[in-house]
């Protein structure tokens, strides 16, 4: 989730007009689309596997400073509580932020190719291990935690989550195992007007439960088979329906950047930011605060800062800021993040590719789409769909990404192309889901436990 920082007050809004404004400013000509990536990871003790609280000799707060002392990361505070880690103005390496649980997510810079993504994780990684060695910290690329309950897992000190946990288990029974317990792979990709976000939106909306299928991994819980191959993905599907799910009114006629805006100001706030404090306003509407109607800021109007933290807190399988975000995947090692992005540039990126990816998802219904979202975490990539499978539509999108990678002809210094990539959803096609893979290994080498999961799954 996005870390708030006191900067200048940005432009007050006067209208409903201008939040529609605000989205579609994120239009960029085709050469200026970009690529960003977010992954998280779950921190644990490598001597005991419990997760690591944030204070302490060896706890995230340190982790953080280890890094700030290495490699020249800059602390971001509330207070004197260090949140999150930016680099220096001009440096590459995007943020790193804590999510509730002390899951450890990089916000990776907008970058042109999947090469550079590649390259960003890797540098990340090194980062993080050589920070963490000393403090017997690791770091671990699944979904959900495998071992730890939620009452064991520790809560970071930021104070959107105070917010957050006081609110979720009043609009869903998941909700605080979301916060707490998941780790996904988000790619951001950008559109060139109207028209092609439509297009695109459409398109990896209905596609978002094929990549969950695909990258699901986290099929455990307390140190047990939890009876998913995505736990993670079933845990959204009980957390504030309000603000999640596969918005069905993006395949309707008319959609557009003022439809979107209009859903976003029917979702409930959580909080406003003001003065470094976070003010709980959660339940209440976005529209009461346009026309100055909020209790807690009485006669208050909101500014544009105040609409794009409203929509980080919209957690639909595909979510619109200024770029539309993915937010199918689990978590996973690096192979995976660097897939993930593969995939959707491939199929978003390349005109062909879309068109043809719109072709295969065109003639689906909201029902039949609903049907892929509900059954996906349970049965991955042998979820019955039509005559076939969520496989064979996984085969036919692996096909029509890799193409489109193959065409954008973006080479690294060894002269290999972007499709290099898609080699572990090529596997995952052929062998099945790091899910899978996990749970025969738990029936067989493993005897039965988790504990095998922190040195072959961590990074």
């Amino acid at each position: 989730m996005s870390t708030r920082q006191d900067t200048t007050a940005s432009q007050p809004v006067g209208s409903r007009e201008d939040l529609v404004a605000w989205i579609a400013s994120g239009s960029k000509p085709r050469e200026a689309w970009r690529i960003g990536t977010e992954h998280e990871k779950f921190l644990f003790h490598v001597e005991s596997l419990k997760p690591v609280p944030y204070a302490g000799p060896r706890g995230v707060r340190a982790l953080m400073q280890g890094l700030i002392d290495r490699f020249g990361w800059l602390p971001i505070r509330e207070g004197d509580t260090i949140i999150a880690l930016k680099q220096p103005d001009g440096e590459p390496g995007g943020t790193v932020s804590l999510e509730p649980g002390g899951q450890f997510e990089l916000s990776g810079d907008p970058l042109s190719s999947v090469h550079e993504v590649g390259a960003e994780t890797e540098a990340h990684l090194d980062q993080c291990r050589a920070a963490g060695a000393p403090l017997g910290i690791g770091f671990l690329g699944v979904g959900f935690s495998p071992s730890s309950t939620l009452a064991e897992t520790p809560r970071m000190p930021k104070q959107r989550y105070q917010v957050m946990t006081r609110y979720m288990p009043t609009v869903g029974t998941r909700g605080l195992d979301m916060m707490y317990r998941t780790c996904t792979i988000q790619v951001n990709l950008d559109f060139g007007d109207e028209p092609d976000m439509v297009k695109k939106f459409r398109v990896s909306l209905a596609l978002q439960p094929i990549a969950t299928a695909i990258f699901a991994c986290s099929p455990f819980t307390e140190g047990k088979p939890n009876g998913f191959l995505s736990l993670r993905s079933e845990v959204w599907r009980h957390t504030d329906a309000q603000r999640t799910g596969m918005l069905p009114f993006v395949f309707e006629p008319g959609m557009s950047f003022e439809r979107y805006a209009d859903y976003a100001l029917d979702v409930p706030m959580y909080f406003v930011y003001r003065d470094g404090r976070y003010i709980d306003v959660a339940g209440a509407s976005f529209s009461d605060f346009l026309g100055g109607r909020l209790p807690q800021l009485p006669g208050e109007r909101p500014t544009l800062d105040d609409w794009s933290d409203h929509l980080t807190t919209l957690f639909p399988e595909v979510r619109m800021k200024r770029f539309l975000e993915m937010r199918g995947a689990d978590g996973g090692r690096w192979r995976r993040i660097c897939a993930v992005p593969a995939f959707w540039t491939g199929l978003l990126y390349d005109q062909i590719a879309l068109d043809a990816a719109w072709d295969l998802v065109r003639d689906w219904s909201a029902e039949e789409r609903q049907h892929l979202r509900d059954n996906v975490p349970k049965t991955g990539l042998r979820t019955p769909f039509r005559r076939g499978s969520a496989l064979d539509v996984a085969r036919a999108a692996f096909a029509i990404a890799r193409a489109g990678l193959s065409r954008r002809r973006l080479l690294d210094v060894q002269g290999r192309d972007e499709t290099r990539f898609l080699e572990p959803v090529e596997t995952i096609l052929h062998e099945g889901s790091p899910a899978e893979e996990m749970l025969a290994r738990y029936a067989r080498e493993w005897g039965g436990s988790t504990a095998p999961l922190f040195t072959e799954f961590a990074f």
